[in-house]
């Protein structure tokens, strides 16, 4: 099966088996959105969702946030993995949110990478979920997917997978598509143990595959 083809099936299968996919973080505007997925760095989700209502409540704007000391943002947040460094990133980026647009959360991806704690990866995620935009977020769950199915190939490093990953599916569903590798990472395709046989694409899986040879 060639790359396009293998592409066009998951997608298939993915718009069948999948048809409402969007992030799992609770969020009601762009500043929350940002907030969480900051604390969503090697954090679940779940975890997150129990964090940041009452972070929010104290800290509901970015004018809010960047008036805070580091250590009582940490006093919200230290359930969380890496609460020191993640809690110093929140009020400097939330200060220089309002330094460089106002407190209104840019859409570009390169003006929201000059915000502290926000990488290419978060700021991807800003970009698709909230502006729509045609920007793949490539998380471990990403990285890990795309390997095994096969969609991208040597790989080294997040970017690299991006890249291959852009190349392939339409436009318009990279939003939709960077959920889509995501929930099927985080349900199906686990790091340790998988659930091959609750998968539907097995048929053009290379990982599966591979396994089916060692048995």
């Amino acid at each position: 099966m060639q790359k396009r083809e293998l592409f066009e099936y998951v997608i298939q299968y993915f718009e069948e088996a999948m048809p409402i996919a969007e992030t799992e973080l609770d969020y009601e505007d762009p500043f929350q959105l940002i907030v969480a997925v900051i604390l969503s760095a090697q954090c679940t989700d779940k975890r997150v969702n129990q964090i940041t209502p009452d972070l929010l409540k104290r800290f509901p704007t970015p004018e809010k946030m960047a008036e805070a000391e580091p250590m009582e943002v940490f006093d919200y947040i230290r359930s969380c993995s890496y609460p020191n460094n993640k809690a110093r990133h929140l009020v400097g980026m939330a200060q220089k949110l309002i330094e460089l647009y106002d407190g209104v959360v840019p859409s570009d991806v390169d003006d929201l990478q000059k915000l502290p704690g926000v990488g290419r990866k978060t700021a991807n995620v800003i970009a698709s979920v909230v502006y729509n935009k045609p920007a793949l977020a490539v998380d471990t769950h990403v990285f890990r997917v795309a390997a095994r199915i096969g969609l991208s190939t040597n790989a080294k490093t997040p970017l690299a997978t991006e890249m291959q990953l852009m190349k392939y599916i339409p436009e318009e569903l990279v939003p939709k598509a960077h959920h889509w590798l995501i929930l099927h990472g985080r349900y199906t395709c686990l790091a340790r143990k998988p659930k091959c046989e609750k998968c539907g694409l097995t048929q053009v899986c290379k990982f599966y595959k591979k396994e089916m040879k060692r048995t």
